[in-house]
């Protein structure tokens, strides 16, 4: 992507909501040479707003065509041939990056935003043009409303591309205008620092701007474009990395402070009225991200079978078994009950159960036997490489040979994580237990109401010490979070990856005993590397260097 930014929008998808008559955003315009061409309808206002919307990734795809989860020590790719090798194996380079098309993606986003809002500017008397303003009063004021939170969606659309382009690769060039193709300029990289900065003024300025929470609004239908909520959640999320150790070298207790803060603001503001979901393991399944008071912001998509098709077994006819979780991961589900050693699957954390199918256990129909000579045979070609499947996310028993679908909206802010968040800069502000003026919950508070949703038999966290207070907070996002893509960022935040991702990624093998009993052994089944300190930042591509003109300057180590 070169450093001139042009006014031309090509064809984009369907993606969110926006009228009572669809359920997805649309994002459907045609290609505009000029701007004259946008005042000659008045649709193709809203079209343009809706434009900016194009560029949220839908996570089910992420790597792969599959979740990102096997960047991290979460999961094993089954098959042999993949990208997410490329992270493994230390491999990331200049030319070298499965993401690297993002760059190009998140800045088509925010020049999507740029040209809204500078050709929204006079959007009211645009609106006003051609129709009796008085007779038409309703409709015409509605409109006005709408171009009025659009325009405030363009600015924290802007906020959440940059979050998304510093996450991977620190300081970013900011472009806050539309640059003609004539124009020839070309942008330097700001400081993650100014950037930051830059992304938390956006949501401050033009928060008062959107609607407070669709859902519980008179606009409904408009559920999946930007709130107050998912701006304060995208704030929330950015000042806790900003403050975490990969960022924030010294420890500055200020950065905590405005983190904690932060997600302190998602939970206490008025209207905003987030909760837990009920139930773990269907808030993940079909259509429930979209009607539960947990969800904060979702990526929709028509009904679909991507991640079954993706992570079904093998023997389950059209399933590919996409993605092998880790036993890593399944050692850290913490008991419930005394542990039974023909099972190790049984008295978990119900979120075991939830998120990953174990032998022995029923998934599409069966019980799962990966014994010798059994259905799920790990010996059998293109089975799991570790011995479990994924179950997150997925609707059960699809029939993928009739192209059976479900709803599978990805989630990418929520309530659990607004709450591991404040508990995590809570701690290192203030410790477990204070409670400061103006705040109702200690970080332990705010850990305990995460862990009881999942079960209030879970041992109770009695730590009392920063430090260790520290690796419960790990340990919880590990669990809750699973595989929504955030445990790979939260190693490289916390620079905990060039230790974990240089670990080997651990399995088991399934066999049974005379007596028809499981018997279960541990094996390491990949290496991993992790290449310290380089890794931490993706590597700019050497197109985008090229094209720079010399102005972007390539992240140390590549």
């Amino acid at each position: 992507m070169k450093y001139k930014y042009s006014i031309v929008f090509a064809l984009v998808s369907i993606i969110g909501a926006t009228s009572c008559k669809k359920n997805f955003l649309d994002t459907k315009i045609d290609t505009f040479t000029t701007p004259s061409t946008i005042i000659t309808d008045r649709s193709t206002l809203f079209s343009f707003a809706n434009a900016f919307y194009t560029s949220l990734q839908y996570g089910f795809t992420s790597l792969d065509n599959n979740l990102f989860a096997a960047a991290s020590d979460e999961a094993q790719p089954t098959a042999a041939i993949n990208n997410a090798q490329i992270y493994n194996q230390g491999g990331l380079n200049a030319n070298n990056n499965p993401e690297s098309g993002l760059y190009k993606t998140f800045y088509d986003g925010i020049r999507a935003a740029n040209f809204f809002l500078t050709y929204s500017a006079n959007g009211r008397t645009f609106l006003a043009k051609n129709r009796d303003t008085i007779t038409e009063a309703v409709s015409y004021n509605q409109d006005i409303q709408n171009l009025t939170w659009y325009r405030a969606e363009a600015h924290i659309a802007r906020a959440y591309y940059y979050s998304e382009l510093i996450k991977r690769w620190g300081g970013v060039p900011i472009i806050t205008q539309t640059l003609q193709q004539t124009d020839n300029q070309y942008v330097a990289k700001s400081t993650y620092e100014n950037v930051v900065a830059y992304i938390v003024s956006e949501i401050d300025t033009y928060k008062g701007g959107l609607q407070v929470n669709w859902k519980t609004s008179s606009f409904s239908n408009f559920d999946g474009r930007f709130t107050l909520g998912s701006a304060l959640a995208i704030k929330a999320r950015v000042l806790l990395h900003a403050a975490s150790p990969l960022h924030n070298p010294t420890n500055d207790v200020s950065k905590w402070q405005a983190a904690a803060t932060a997600a302190k603001d998602v939970m206490t503001s008025t209207g905003l009225n987030y909760t837990l979901d009920n139930n773990y393991g269907s808030y993940f399944i079909g259509a429930t991200p979209l009607t539960s008071n947990e969800t904060i912001l979702a990526v929709r998509r028509p009904a679909n079978n991507t991640p079954e098709t993706a992570n079904y077994p093998i023997a389950t006819p059209g399933g590919n078994s996409g993605l092998s979780p880790s036993d890593n991961l399944v050692a850290d589900y913490e008991y419930i009950g005394t542990p039974n050693p023909a099972n190790p699957y049984t008295n978990r954390d119900p979120r075991l159960t939830a998120s990953i199918v174990t032998n022995g256990s029923t998934w599409n129909g069966r019980v799962i036997n990966e014994s010798s000579g059994g259905t799920d045979d790990l010996a059998n070609a293109n089975s799991s490489r570790t011995g479990y499947y994924l179950k997150k996310f997925l609707t059960d028993n699809l029939n993928l040979v009739q192209n059976g679908t479900a709803q599978n909206q990805w989630v990418v802010f929520r309530y659990a994580e607004i709450l591991l968040n404040y508990a995590e800069a809570m701690n290192e502000a203030y410790g477990p237990d204070v409670i400061p003026a103006g705040y109702t919950l200690s970080a332990r508070q705010a850990l305990r109401l995460v862990r009881n949703r999942a079960s209030t038999s879970l041992p109770a966290i009695t730590v009392t010490a920063t430090t260790d207070f520290r690796n419960a907070i790990k340990h919880e996002r590990r669990i809750e979070l699973a595989f929504e893509d955030h445990r790979y960022w939260d190693l490289l935040r916390w620079k905990d990856a060039e230790t974990v991702l240089n670990q080997p990624i651990q399995g088991v093998t399934v066999s049974k005993t005379s007596t028809g009993a499981f018997s279960y052994q541990k094996i390491n089944i990949a290496t991993r590397t992790f290449n310290s300190p380089a890794n931490y930042y993706y590597p700019f591509s050497q197109t985008e260097i090229v094209n720079s003109n010399g102005t972007l300057i390539q992240n140390p180590g590549y």
